[in-house]
């Protein structure tokens, strides 16, 4: 579990590339504090294993799914990633429970200047959009952001200096690739009422006519 709070900025060393997976280096220093191997450490939302590590990097395998899905595929040897460990089970709870597990990329329509913030709207599918609210929470490249507007084709976060200094979404420019991990806890919602399914019924007796029935 994480949070969505940015602990560093690291870099990718190297990228060994499998058929369809490969081992990722990067380079960090905040994050080797007490690094133990099977650690989980968020590299740009995206939650990896430690495999193994040196003084001042660790390795991380990273599965075909992963790369398919997220925007790991896309990088480089020298690429900046935005790292968090996994969260404490003392630590302070600053954003929202990000499980780092990828829904979607999305794609950065624009940026605006807005006095002391930056304005950033994104564009994902209607299949992804349907769990994001305004108010809500979101997870673009691992950061707990705050939508401020949505509409059916895009939303917007606005993001003030400190996170655009503390991460790399200001270095994106319209046109790349995020990573996307919505809310969790509207999808368990979901789930459990059978809303995604027309065809699954909800199997509580309770329906609006028996309420209506008995005098609610």
């Amino acid at each position: 579990m994480f949070t969505g709070i940015i602990e560093e900025i690291g870099v990718i060393r190297s990228i060994r590339m499998g058929a369809h997976s490969a081992v990722i280096t990067i380079q960090a220093d905040k994050v080797m504090e007490d690094i133990h191997v099977g650690d989980s450490i968020a590299a740009n939302g995206v939650c990896l294993t430690v495999t193994s590590f040196d003084r001042n990097s660790y390795d991380v395998d990273v599965m075909h799914e992963t790369l398919r899905r997220t925007s790991l595929g896309k990088m480089k040897s020298g690429s900046r990633v935005n790292l968090e460990r996994a969260m404490a089970a003392d630590g302070r709870f600053g954003g929202h429970m990000v499980a780092g597990h990828v829904d979607a990329p999305g794609t950065i329509a624009s940026m605006e200047k807005d006095d002391n913030a930056i304005w950033i709207t994104v564009r994902t599918p209607p299949d992804i959009l349907k769990y994001i609210v305004e108010k809500g929470s979101i997870a673009i490249d691992g950061i707990s952001l705050t939508v401020a507007r949505v509409d059916d084709k895009s939303f917007a976060v606005s993001v003030i200096p400190h996170t655009g200094a503390s991460t790399t979404l200001l270095e994106k420019k319209p046109g790349d690739m995020v990573n996307l991990e919505t809310d969790m806890i509207g999808k368990y919602v979901e789930k459990l009422l059978g809303l995604n399914r027309e065809e699954e019924k909800p199997q509580s007796g309770i329906t609006e006519e028996f309420l209506r029935n008995h005098g609610f």
